[in-house]
């Protein structure tokens, strides 16, 4: 089992979290090596909690199946449960978003493509469309007439 750790300073926000629903997954962007020869794949390979592929030789699905290049072999990933929410605490602390049970590969970059979201620490706004790409996002929460924030982001892939 792996997981998807983050550290974040939150300012104003809460509850961070991808938009990972059925009518818009969230695509998990991660560098890929095989466990068995320990070749990485040159590209980013994207991995969503909606799709399953079936595994070869298999009755299984998963939700990643990848055949190494080097040594041939298959291996696959599944994520668990759906994401969770990344609350606020002073000082930030390290999180699990998500975990996956991985066979015969690990994840060992994370690249945050796609949409979060997060509510107002002490306002009910919602703030959505947040990108993390950067490694920052600020906005302004109208209720409480303060600068919104998420800075220092440090994502990280463990066993979980």
């Amino acid at each position: 089992m792996l997981a998807l750790t983050l550290t974040a300073d939150l300012t104003g926000v809460t509850n961070l979290q991808p938009l990972d629903t059925a009518e818009e997954p969230y695509f998990y962007t991660f560098k890929v090596q095989c466990t068995s020869c320990r070749e990485t794949h040159p590209n980013w390979v994207s991995i969503s909690r909606c799709e399953s592929t079936e595994i070869s030789g298999s009755k299984g699905e998963a939700n990643f199946v990848w055949r190494c290049k080097a040594c041939k072999r298959e291996s696959t990933a599944s994520i668990k449960d759906a994401p969770k929410t990344y609350t606020h605490t002073s000082p930030p602390t390290r999180q699990t978003i998500i975990e996956f049970d991985c066979r015969g590969l690990e994840f060992t970059d994370f690249q945050a493509n796609g949409e979060w979201m997060a509510k107002g620490l002490e306002t009910p706004t919602k703030f959505t469309a947040i990108d993390l790409g950067e490694g920052e996002w600020y906005d302004f929460d109208e209720k409480s007439g303060e600068e919104v924030s998420v800075k220092d982001v440090k994502w990280e892939v463990r066993r979980a």
